[in-house]
């Protein structure tokens, strides 16, 4: 995506065949300014929202990033504030006669010699943060588990100066569900991955309950786990006849507790390539600035860690099912590009079982930051994936394949809780979180960097935004450098510089995706 452009600066046009440009100047546009070239405003027009560049005819496109983001119900004079109440939304794109891996887009020359400090894992992978992880079968087992994680975190970490932290992965999942019906394989699997992901060092604790239907052995079946992690693995019930009262169920998790915070203790931060990094992108509270500058932004940084040959996962399927054509078209295969179509059909199948569709995505924050419908926010959204190749596609709860690095769409739904869990799944051990409106998202597995799309959002949040993009919509920086300067913000905090969701511990649940019924 090219520097958005405009004959001035208040007003931004990101594409020559646009009719409509974003307000960009705080606190929006009053009705009768008088812009560049003559275009006077007959509305008073909010930042972050569209003017029409010309006279638009009823029925006639809506275009903002050269492509139509709906049809216009109404007559629309020059200078009018175009909004969601004058614009009909384009139906979802068919799956059928799409683009197959028609546009391969040229490799990009490789980039040496980027590296990080991260912490090597026995499978291969690297972790960027030392974690000891506490995953569990079912809720029922949360609060003695948040007991338990408190005991340690005071009695046993300054014990151990080399472990980051300790985590409980709790959950809403393990009974009272069909354990075995369709979908359910979703957020078993999830669990499962989650488990295995880099930043815990192939450290498995398991602590369950004892009649619970998803077992540890369901859960954790042989072989599920890399042989080292299986020699170590410690499963605990709680229903066991050892633990007489409540006092003896923390004990022996904070005594079980030890040889896993040894073995993470004994580790070293070292060099090692930059291709071992799984990043995970996503937006949420997203405006119609996420399109214009951070997005577009995370895209060219996207390209440039594909070039250092990392692995970077996209996601968020109700904001790029209308750029199907466009991601099919791009696939590495037509094997790749048929996956794509897979995931977006199963989950138009799983959105009309709900009585549902993807326009149930946008939000009133959304549509007060300019975004009219999900046609308009999934154009600003999908340039996340920046331009290369899309070499693989994971459905809901899979992990990227051991030495497969690429660009991954990881399909998950659009929900920030729930898509940051399933890439945590996947294996990334690096978010990057951009944001319009505001939102202080965090994981406590995984160091989240997050952008704000706005200047005045960063400087309003000043400690809770760790990159400001700004500056693009202002002409105070390009794409490509603040695409660069986030290149070299992750590789910082892969090494261990803090961001600020990890100086205030802020941390949002993990949330699963079970598409089965509870039962």
């Amino acid at each position: 995506m090219s520097n958005p452009s405009s004959p001035d600066r208040r007003l931004l046009q990101q594409h020559a065949a646009d009719n409509v440009a974003i307000a960009v100047q705080a606190g929006g546009l009053a009705s009768g300014t008088v812009l560049a070239g003559g275009l006077v405003l007959r509305d008073t027009v909010p930042q972050a929202h569209k003017v029409a560049l010309q006279d638009i005819a009823a029925g006639a496109p809506v275009l903002r990033y050269g492509v139509a983001i709906g049809h216009a119900l109404r007559d629309v004079a020059a200078g009018s504030w175009v909004h969601e109440r004058l614009l009909q939304p384009l139906p979802a794109r068919s799956l059928e006669g799409l683009p197959m891996a028609t546009a391969l887009p040229p490799a990009a020359p490789p980039l040496h010699g980027h590296t990080f400090q991260g912490y090597r894992n026995a499978d291969g992978s690297v972790g960027t943060r030392n974690l000891l992880a506490i995953s569990t079968t079912v809720q029922c087992v949360a609060g003695v588990l948040d007991v338990a994680v408190q005991r340690i975190r005071a009695e046993l970490l300054p014990r151990f100066p080399n472990v980051d932290g300790v985590l409980g992965l709790e959950h809403a999942y393990g009974c009272g569900v069909a354990i075995s019906a369709p979908g359910a394989e979703i957020p078993i699997r999830t669990l499962r991955h989650l488990a295995m992901n880099p930043n815990f060092g192939g450290e498995v604790m398991l602590l369950g309950l004892g009649c619970e239907k998803l077992q540890p052995e369901l859960l954790l079946p042989p072989g599920s786990l890399p042989l080292h992690t299986a020699q170590t693995l410690s499963t605990l019930r709680l229903q066991d006849p050892q633990h007489v009262g409540f006092g003896a169920m923390v004990d022996h998790l904070v005594q079980s507790a030890v040889p896993h915070l040894e073995r993470l203790n004994a580790r070293r931060r070292e060099t090692v390539p930059a291709s071992a990094l799984v990043v995970g992108v996503q937006c949420g509270g997203s405006d119609a600035f996420s399109g214009l500058t951070a997005n577009p932004a995370v895209g060219h940084c996207t390209d440039l860690l594909l070039r250092a040959g990392a692995t970077v996962l996209f996601s968020e399927t109700t904001e790029v099912r209308d750029a199907i054509a466009q991601l099919t078209a791009r696939a590495a295969t037509p094997a790749v590009a048929q996956r794509l179509v897979d995931e977006m059909a199963w989950y138009d199948d799983y959105l009309a079982r709900g009585g549902a569709d993807r326009s149930a995505n946008t939000t009133p924050g959304n549509k007060a930051g300019g975004l009219s419908h999900i046609v308009e926010k999934a154009m600003g959204s999908v340039v996340k994936s920046g331009s290369a190749a899309i070499t693989g596609v994971l459905s809901p709860g899979e992990r990227v394949p051991p030495g497969a690095p690429g660009l991954y769409y990881c399909a998950t739904p659009a929900s920030d809780f729930i898509c940051g869990t399933l890439q945590l799944a996947a294996g990334m051990n690096l978010h990057v979180f951009t944001t319009g409106r505001g939102t202080p998202y965090g994981l406590a597995a995984c160091p989240v960097v997050k952008v704000a799309t706005r200047s005045e959002l960063a400087e309003r949040w000043h400690d809770l935004m760790d990159i400001d993009a700004g500056p693009i919509a202002d002409g105070r920086a390009t794409v490509q450098e603040l695409g660069e300067l986030m290149f070299r913000s992750l590789l910082a905090v892969a090494s261990g510089q803090r961001t600020w969701a990890e100086h205030w511990g802020l941390h949002n649940a993990l949330v699963l995706f079970n598409p089965a019924p509870v039962t």
